[in-house]
């Protein structure tokens, strides 16, 4: 099996929980994992399972103007023009029978505050064409710029590698 991660990362947060989930897959899949600059410079390649993942920004996914106000709270390098939402904007539609995931990271506190990248990027991967091989999965950090709460990458590792062996198992039952 085949898996593409594909994710947009202003703090890092994001980055390392992408990490995890190939990690997670790793043990039933071939992974590539690629930033969203990086993965709008790249054909799209054929793969059994497409996770992408982003930073909740204003209650959804990031645009230029979130990532410009991300990019002063921080040293490293942010893209501007591209993320997530681009990204998706500008793929084609996919044939039926593409699976996807998609994740998010979101600060945890207050534990009412609404929005998730996952439920918009979800909603994207759907009017793709993509079907969901599980709901959209919110990541929690602390704070707007982390760190990570305490046993998110092993929970997105577990989630990841549960999914992983499901989807492996459909495709060797349905080939």
């Amino acid at each position: 099996m085949r898996a593409r991660v594909v994710y947009e990362s202003m703090f890092g947060n994001t980055a390392a929980v992408a990490e995890a989930i190939a990690q997670g897959l790793l043990e039933h899949a071939e992974v590539e994992m690629l930033n969203v600059v990086a993965a709008a410079e790249v054909p799209a390649l054929a793969v059994h399972l497409l996770v992408v993942g982003g930073p909740t920004h204003a209650f959804g996914l990031s645009r230029p103007q979130t990532r410009r106000d991300a990019a002063k709270l921080t040293d490293a390098p942010i893209a501007i023009d591209i993320g997530i939402r681009e990204w998706l904007g500008a793929a084609p539609l996919v044939s039926p029978g593409h699976r996807a995931l998609a994740f998010g990271t979101k600060v945890a506190k207050p534990p009412w505050l609404p929005g998730s990248a996952a439920r918009g990027i979800a909603k994207r991967l759907w009017r793709l064409g993509y079907t969901l091989a599980d709901q959209p999965v919110d990541f929690l950090v602390e704070d707007t710029t982390g760190p990570l709460a305490p046993g998110e990458l092993d929970r997105a590792r577990v989630w990841a590698g549960r999914i992983a062996y499901t989807e492996l198992d459909r495709i060797m039952h349905h080939a």
